[in-house]
């Protein structure tokens, strides 16, 4: 155990635990004689508010995946990677204007479900599958052993006790508990996690600046690393493969971005269970603008890190501590929990309960939404067409509990990845493509077909396999290698989600020669109008975000 971490830390951090888990199980509570229903379980009543929207979006979002694995590549790459978050901001609020109307509109629980109304139950199956698998093995797994990492790093906590606990700690509330435990303790795990990451933050640059603030730490790491702020970096740079220059801002980054926040179920699950459409847009304008924020308290802190360790003078003002668990090249992922340590005592346990909230509110997320998509898009319709609300709610819980226990298991297998985030990325990239080209069709151009969608889709595994291992293989043994290079991994999931594209666009061609596809979405006048609030804040953000590319170009 780590000695820095005193008393009052503990003390600090229980306090943070008591708090979550107090008001998780307190919102979970029914009254006498009244039994949760699925909608209460799964959408919260259809209740939320667009501040409790906002927040639980970005609690969600901000995981040890930004903490630790943003952080970290920080650490190696410098603020391009901040492109993630500024680049989500727009993507939320194009989320807000173009999709949500339509989902909401249609009364979805699940995103699957909507792939059902607009096309089959078959391909519905086909995606449920897709996505149970890629939030158990790559998303659950990897956010346990980021924070097992930070626990071990920190506080000395063997790696396995560590996932352990916060595996614990997540079920503890958000399995009875149902998305309304998950959302409405996420306003406070977010209060908790700006503060200390902010902390954080502050605390990294006055280190850097031998004791003179903030304002003077972002100005030494400035000059001591400009390259570390270039936005758009030149093919010379050796990061260029994970961030290919201005292909991140016209290619692959906007497939990753509009996957994740258009039709990703633990995201936009908070969307569907608000009080109106207006009441989700306004909660997706909230927090589109708490995104231009993250970068500030998950990548300056990992370049901050990497100037310390690259200064003699300043590693050795913080005495044996200084070389302790230091982030290196091939360990990038250490630069968060390595600047914990040196925070004063009590604003650790601030840091460590900021961390433990980033965690445990994206773990929470996630098995619930795991659970929704298996109990209502395989369990009801597959498995008991005619499970009560009680069997219902009782498979969900049971089913993010398995769920659970698998990535537990998975997570310490994930040991020894350096950037974390980039991992989580690439292999995300390997299905989202394909699930992006038949929900963009599907919503869009009325003469989509679900034989179209169904051979897009499955193509896009293929499809995107070719350019991530094909052109690996062939450069070892064949003058193939000069026909397909090995293509930066945003650069792929753009082209493998054009092709995706263009084979559902044959199939359904040839289908639907005569007219539109029989479940084509109608897309009636003023579908898609905005109040003035969103439109306004939308204008304000998108200048804000084109004055950062323009000032770190």
């Amino acid at each position: 155990m780590n000695t820095s971490f005193e008393s009052l830390d503990y003390i600090i951090f229980a306090l943070y635990a008591v708090v979550i888990l107090g008001v998780g199980l307190w919102v979970s509570r029914t009254k006498k004689g009244e039994e949760k229903n699925a909608e209460d379980y799964f959408l919260a009543g259809k209740s939320l508010p667009w501040w409790a929207i906002g927040a639980s979006l970005i609690a969600a979002n901000i995981s040890a995946e930004q903490f630790i694995g943003m952080s970290g590549s920080g650490f190696a790459v410098g603020l391009a990677i901040a492109s993630y978050e500024w680049m989500a901001a727009i993507t939320l609020l194009l989320v807000g204007k173009f999709f949500l109307p339509i989902f909401i509109k249609k009364e979805l629980y699940t995103i699957p479900e909507f792939v059902e109304k607009r096309y089959s139950s078959q391909l519905k199956t086909i995606l449920a599958c897709f996505w149970i698998g890629l939030y158990i093995f790559v998303n659950l797994a990897s956010v346990l052993y980021l924070g097992g990492l930070a626990l071990n790093t920190i506080l000395g906590i063997d790696m396995l006790t560590g996932v352990i606990c916060l595996a614990l700690f997540a079920a503890a509330y958000s399995l009875y508990g149902g998305l309304s435990a998950v959302a409405w303790t996420d306003i406070i795990q977010v209060v908790v996690l700006i503060l200390g990451g902010l902390i954080t933050t502050y605390l990294a640059l006055d280190t850097v600046s031998g004791g003179a603030g903030f304002m003077s730490g972002l100005k030494t790491v400035y000059a001591a690393v400009p390259e570390k702020f270039d936005m758009i970096l030149e093919k010379s740079n050796p990061e260029y493969m994970n961030l290919p220059g201005i292909g991140v801002l016209v290619g692959g980054m906007w497939i990753a971005n509009v996957y994740y926040w258009g039709f990703n179920q633990y995201i936009i699950q908070r969307t569907l269970a608000a009080k109106s459409l207006a009441e989700s847009q306004k909660g997706i304008l909230f927090a589109a603008g708490l995104k231009m924020i993250i970068p500030l308290i998950v990548v300056i802190p990992g370049i901050a890190a990497y100037v310390i360790t690259n200064d003699p003078g300043l590693l050795g003002s913080l005495g044996e501590a200084g070389t302790a668990n230091m982030p290196t090249a091939g360990a990038s992922d250490k630069a968060f929990p390595w600047l914990m340590q040196f925070l004063p005592t009590g604003l650790k346990g601030v840091a460590i309960a900021a961390l433990a909230a980033a965690i445990v509110s994206s773990l929470a997320s996630m098995l619930n939404s795991t659970a929704t998509i298996f109990t209502m898009d395989i369990y009801k319709p597959l498995i008991n067409t005619k499970a009560s609300d009680k069997t219902t709610v009782n498979v969900g819980r049971i089913s993010a509990l398995i769920s659970l226990v698998i990535a537990t298991i998975m997570a310490p297998l994930l040991g020894g990845i350096d950037q974390a985030f980039q991992f989580i990325q690439e292999y995300t990239g390997v299905v989202s493509p394909g699930i992006l080209a038949v929900f963009v069709l599907g919503l869009f151009w009325k003469k989509t077909s679900n034989k179209g969608a169904i051979y897009g889709a499955l193509a896009s595994i293929p499809i995107a396999l070719f350019f991530k291992v094909g052109p690996k293989g062939w450069a070892a043994s064949s003058a193939l290698a000069d026909w397909f290079p090995t293509l930066p991994f945003l650069d792929q999931m753009g082209l493998t989600a054009l092709l995706s594209m263009l084979v559902i666009a044959i199939v359904s061609r040839q289908e639907n020669r005569s007219g539109d596809d029989a479940k084509g979405i109608p897309l009636e006048k003023g579908i898609f109008a905005t109040p003035a609030v969103f439109n306004v804040g939308a204008f304000a953000l998108l200048l804000i975000t084109a004055a950062l590319y323009a000032l770190f170009w």
